[in-house]
């Protein structure tokens, strides 16, 4: 069963050597799975911009290579990418899925999105001594900055979750449904729950300063 998730494949394409290089250079001389999986959670997660303006039809948006050479994506392209870094190292790596209430979200992002339940949110679920171990490797730390939220740390040991509360102590983010947890990124289911509940996000032109509107967004709420 296992093997399953050492695997490339579509989107997670491991065998792809920029992702092989991208991952034997961020695990460096790590002291076994956990570390180098310490070591690659945090090369994608501040080496990868987040940004949710993008266009979501666009399958190369979800391939772990492409969000590498494109240097952005949103929290399904990290973790594919994460995972894809861990399965070429090695270690086996699936994607996590959860409906996820944001409640400091931007208002053009919430427009856009049709409210701010965010479906499909992803994590990447790695296999460490023995356990799955949830990693969240969505905001980088320049972003988290911005929005005054607390960035997610990972020890390969805990689960590393979105917190509910930012540091003002305003409600963050809420998980309200689990989807399950799948090899590959399912995005004909994907794309059919955002036609039917965000329309605007497959429609508009994929472009914007995210960072910038999360410090505006901080700083008119606090």
């Amino acid at each position: 069963m296992q093997e399953q998730f050492l695997q490339p494949t579509e989107f997670i394409d491991s065998d792809h050597q920029a992702i092989r290089d991208f991952a034997r250079n961020a695990s460096g001389d790590a002291a076994g799975d956990r570390e180098a999986a310490v070591n690659l959670y945090y090369a994608v997660r501040d080496g990868i911009r987040y940004t949710p303006y993008l266009d979501f039809t666009d399958p190369e948006n979800y391939r772990a290579s492409s969000v590498l050479a494109r240097g952005y994506g949103f929290c399904i392209s990290k973790a594919s990418l994460l995972a894809a870094c861990c399965r070429s190292a090695g270690i086996p790596a699936r994607l996590g899925f959860a409906d996820v209430r944001n409640h400091l979200t931007t208002p053009r992002l919430r427009e856009l999105n049709g409210g701010d339940l965010m479906r499909w949110h992803a994590y990447t679920e790695i296999l460490l001594d023995g356990r799955w171990v949830k990693a969240t490797p969505a905001f980088n730390l320049a972003l988290c900055t911005r929005f005054r939220v607390r960035p997610l740390e990972f020890d390969g040991r805990e689960d590393s979750i979105f917190h509910p509360f930012d540091a003002d102590q305003r409600r963050h983010m809420e998980y309200v449904r689990e989807r399950g947890v799948y090899d590959d990124v399912p995005l004909e289911e994907i794309l059919a729950t955002f036609h039917r509940h965000s329309p605007k996000l497959l429609s508009h032109e994929g472009s914007g300063d995210f960072e910038a509107e999360a410090e505006k967004n901080s700083d008119g709420c606090r």
